[in-house]
């Protein structure tokens, strides 16, 4: 079988290098199958089979640029123009040692000895271990891994070695979320015996944030961590959720079997705040915090889930929440190493979303009593992303509903608060102080603590809508701010 529309930047190239020895491997020709074409920002990976590693980069070097730190995995780093590729020789694996969990030690035996077939044989599944040779198109598939797109299934190329990698587990919940495949039977008997203590924060971190953002329903990736043990040994804290119950008159929504648990609440909301990302177009970083706050955002259910006879009956509660979750999920992120992601502060906003999932709705539900100030309070604590907060508390919200993925448009709640903050011209730029600790400096009041009382006063008096520009500020605070502090003083003497 041969495929000849399969093309990316400068194929031709590496034909005119290496001739009928060079082959692309790996996921770029699962795409094309799959979709027709390949995706954007694809490393493309090609083999290049009778050939030592010297000679490649030697032959690459005056085409563009090359990087060997990939050297002793055997792979060249090339790139050129806007493209990068991974060009290697053909290499076996062979695991050293005992520590199973662990994704390193291994010795790697490449060069122009190795065949092909020895290097397909090495990788993690069937679909992934099929060669294109660029030349022609001839398919190289000796493991069935064609049959294997076509049914979209996840099968182990080699089940002997499959947990020498352990991300091998958190590969196949991904590529069963991402391409909507079915995952062998086999492999989660396997995958409870794979340690995953030994793999890298950094590791799980990127098939995590891989699972979130590629996935047209992360929940289809989350359910097979949890399927694959995977929730289990690495993600205690959501796990928790799989065993915590719901009330299930506020909280209807159950598993296949059912359970009204916090995880089928989670895994619900998680899809409709994937989708709303779509729906706002947010930014890769900002989709991010959404969908990690929206994961993480019941974490401390288990903390405080309790039993209260409530309106006539026996009710599952779970108050404060809210505040356990703060702590649980900042430890959990802690140690997936998340901080900032592209100069974004990516944990922060994770936190502050977690705190205030609320907040929207209680001010919804006590609208006749909210004014200018508690809104303003609300945009300034979320630091202008209060938006993620309204698509969080949505996604929440929704999570509820028989089909909560089959919406057009915002509800009730949401279109309220949008409707306040414009009604009141409530943005970050029009809340920021009007009065700065250098107007106070020009007045002759000196810095430290005592300025700082001043300026916390000021901006109170401000969102509180007493003035609305820096002249009205200033006179507000020679008149009554000095003067009551001044009767304070006096009062204590």
């Amino acid at each position: 079988m041969a495929i000849e529309n399969l093309t990316f930047p400068y194929r031709d190239l590496f034909v005119r290098l290496f001739g009928e020895r060079v082959f692309l491997v790996g996921g770029t020709i699962r795409d094309h199958l799959l979709y027709g074409s390949v995706k954007r920002r694809r490393d493309i990976d090609l083999v290049v089979v009778g050939h030592t590693f010297e000679e490649i980069e030697r032959k690459l070097r005056p085409q563009g640029k090359t990087n060997t730190v990939g050297r002793s995995f055997a792979v060249v780093k090339f790139s050129k123009g806007r493209s990068s590729f991974d060009i290697s020789i053909p290499r076996r694996d062979h695991k050293m040692g005992t520590d199973a969990g662990s994704h390193k030690n291994f010795l790697v035996d490449s060069g122009p000895h190795i065949t092909l077939e020895e290097d397909l044989a090495r990788r993690d599944f069937t679909c992934n271990s099929i060669a294109l040779r660029l030349q022609d198109g001839w398919i190289v598939d000796p493991f069935g891994g064609l049959r294997a797109i076509e049914r979209r299934r996840i099968a182990m190329t080699g089940p002997e070695t499959f947990a020498d990698d352990p991300l091998r587990v958190l590969r196949a919940a991904r590529f069963a979320s991402v391409h909507g495949f079915t995952i062998d039977d086999v492999i989660y008997v396997r995958s409870k015996k794979v340690r995953l203590d030994g793999l890298s924060p950094e590791r799980v971190q990127e098939e995590l944030f891989r699972t979130l953002l590629e996935s047209p329903e992360p929940s289809r990736g989350l359910r097979e961590y949890f399927r694959l043990s995977v929730l289990e040994k690495l993600f205690d804290p959501l796990y928790r959720l799989t065993l915590t119950i719901q009330d299930a008159v506020f909280h209807p929504e159950a598993d296949e079997f059912g359970h009204h648990t916090v995880w089928a609440h989670t895994l619900a909301a998680v899809d409709v705040a994937a989708k709303l990302a779509r729906m706002f177009k947010l930014e890769e970083e900002r989709t991010l915090a959404l969908l990690l706050a929206t994961l993480f955002h019941d974490v401390g259910k288990p903390r405080a889930t309790r039993w209260e006879f409530k309106r006539g009956r026996m009710t599952v509660t779970s108050v404060l929440h809210d505040n356990h979750g703060v702590v649980i999920a900042d430890e959990a992120l802690g140690r997936l190493r998340v901080e900032t992601r592209r100069n974004y502060p990516l944990k922060a906003r994770v936190l502050d979303l977690i705190k205030n999932h609320h907040r929207i709705f209680d001010l919804f539900s006590n609208r006749e009593k909210i004014g200018f100030k508690a809104i303003a309070r609300l945009v300034r604590d979320m630091e202008g992303e209060d938006l993620l907060l309204l698509l969080l508390d949505f996604a929440d919200r929704r999570s509820r509903s028989s089909e909560p993925a089959e919406f057009s448009e915002l509800d009730e709640v949401s279109r309220w608060y949008l409707g306040r903050k414009e009604a009141w011209n409530i943005t970050q730029d029009s809340i920021r102080p009007l009065v700065m600790g250098r107007d106070l400096l020009a007045l002759g009041i000196p810095g430290g603590r005592k300025m700082g009382g001043y300026l916390k006063a000021l901006y109170e008096l401000q969102l509180d809508g007493a003035f609305d520009s820096k002249a009205e500020g200033l006179r507000i605070f020679r008149e009554r701010i000095l003067k009551d502090m001044d009767q304070g003083r006096n009062g204590k003497r």
